[in-house]
């Protein structure tokens, strides 16, 4: 019988990744068929920005605090067509646009924000991140920002640093912090102590948690050493 190589632990939200490979009773691994087309385009440009407005009608609408049946009797639009155009299923008319606006009380441009707004991109040459200065700095770890973008259309903020420890560095396993964390080794080793647990970390291993809990390096086993740290948090909060 063929074992499936998953994670140990179940539980990780709705959406489960079908394994690429499982191990039959001899060893041997037996990679499963792709069925994804990598070529697919994901979108056209009018069907994204179908999703655009529909996603600011939707947002407009709970920012008033109404039900989908509220504005479809403020403007005479069927709850079937409203719950189309919400999704992004359908391309509102002008006529039905200016409905919306009318009884969500904004301009009809408002619908088109996000589908008009600038997609940022960081590009940062190697060796050419910002130094920051952050808890563990006094504790010898030195931290490479390596690219920021604050407002965005995802509403998340994410901080990929690059640290590294010399033999000028001390522990630190009490760092504690809104959002998720995810770690990548590069170079050395260490006992990385997440919450109760500790997981001592190679390099091309990983880690991934909730950034609330008291983590960070328990033993400093082989210096130096670095490993990526990607810190993702809600817009308006601080990581």
């Amino acid at each position: 019988m063929a074992k499936t190589i998953s994670d140990s632990k179940a539980g990780h939200g709705p959406a489960k990744a079908k394994p690429l490979a499982k191990v039959s009773a001899d060893g041997k691994t037996i990679r499963a068929p792709l069925t994804q087309n990598p070529h697919a385009i994901r979108d056209t440009r009018e069907k994204v920005l179908e999703v655009a407005i529909g996603r600011e009608v939707r947002a407009f609408r709970k920012k008033l605090g109404i039900t989908v049946a509220d504005l479809a009797v403020a403007t005479d639009i069927s709850l079937g067509m409203l719950s189309k155009i919400e999704n992004g299923i359908t391309s509102p008319s002008l006529t039905t646009l200016q409905a919306l606006s009318r009884a969500l009380g904004v301009p009809v441009t408002a619908f088109f924000r996000r589908f008009e707004e600038e997609r940022s991109a960081v590009f940062v040459k190697a060796g050419e991140g910002l130094d920051v200065e952050r808890r563990g700095t006094r504790a010898g770890h030195q931290y490479n920002l390596l690219g920021h973008i604050g407002s965005n259309t995802s509403g998340v903020v994410v901080e990929p640093y690059l640290i590294t420890l010399t033999e000028d560095s001390d522990v630190f396993p009490t760092f504690q912090h809104e959002g998720m964390e995810f770690l990548y080794m590069l170079e050395g080793e260490v006992v990385y102590r997440h919450g109760g647990n500790l997981y001592p970390m190679k390099p091309g291993d990983s880690l991934f948690f909730d950034a609330d809990a008291p983590h960070g390096p328990e033993q400093l086993t082989k210096l130096p050493m670095r490993y990526l740290s990607i810190i993702c948090y809600p817009q308006g909060s601080s990581g």
